[in-house]
């Protein structure tokens, strides 16, 4: 059967809207947004009924920018990271909707959302959004995305292909999407990040030039750095065992050794 999670916003231009996210239980169609609405109230699902990736290489990039951008912002409590989140750029208009693989509105509060409707955000449309190619994309799709995002104010739109290891960018100019003619070494203007896009692969840099790097990444790297620490402190406890034990042994002789020169 099909289970819906609602939650109910308040607007000033329609009063009371509710947000809807259906879920398919054995194998029954999804309800239509038409059938949905049977209290007058209109409904913004929070699902497209679409998987968030095609392959686990996609998978991993939508997470791995999702998880680093939002490291990067961890200290600033008004730019808000999702993944695969719906949004929803005009009231009134739940047909007309996008689900970023990845975005980043800059001037709203963290927080957990069902979608991201934009008059509720003060009207800000995301700043950035990066979308991972799959096989199954085609070029009309992609041509979609790209007017959907030139057209309700998008500033800098990244598309990668994580299995070419390519990515193309786009960065507003005079009011329209322009192409970032090279990738490698493209700096965001918004977000501070560096792309490099060499020998087939892509990367993502933290403006202080640490790569992003994958949750498995993350924790190796920190496994290395503690054994180093740890390595080191053993080395410190080592060296003050041997000074110890010369300084008796000049005890021994009736040298003291604070008295050396």
């Amino acid at each position: 059967m099909l289970r819906q999670r609602c939650r109910s916003y308040s607007t000033p231009v329609s009063g009371n809207v509710v947000a809807c996210h259906a879920g398919l239980e054995h194998g029954e169609a999804a309800m239509s947004v038409a059938e949905a609405t049977t209290t007058g109230a209109i409904v913004y699902p929070e699902s497209d009924g679409q998987p968030m990736a095609e392959n686990t290489l996609q998978f991993r990039w939508i997470v791995t920018l999702q998880g680093n951008l939002a490291a990067l912002f961890a200290g600033r409590a008004d730019v808000f990271v999702a993944g695969d989140l719906l949004w929803y750029p005009v009231e009134g208009r739940p047909d007309i909707r996008r689900a970023p693989d990845v975005l980043v509105a800059i001037g709203r509060p963290k927080g957990d959302r069902g979608a991201y409707l934009q008059w509720e955000e003060g009207g800000q449309a995301p700043q950035v959004v990066f979308e991972m190619l799959s096989p199954g994309n085609t070029l009309s799709e992609i041509a979609r995305k790209f007017e959907f995002y030139d057209q309700y104010g998008v500033e800098e739109y990244y598309l990668i292909d994580p299995e070419r290891g390519d990515a193309s960018g786009w960065v507003r100019r005079a009011g329209r999407l322009a192409v970032i003619e090279d990738m490698n070494g493209w700096v965001s203007p918004a977000l501070g990040v560096r792309f490099t896009v060499e020998r087939g692969e892509v990367r993502l840099f933290y403006p202080d030039g640490r790569p992003f790097l994958t949750f498995e990444e993350l924790a190796q790297a920190k496994a290395e750095a503690e054994a180093r620490a740890a390595e080191a402190e053993a080395r410190a406890a080592e060296a003050e065992a041997r000074a110890a034990r010369l300084a008796e042994r000049l005890r021994a002789l009736g040298i003291e050794p604070d008295d050396r020169v």
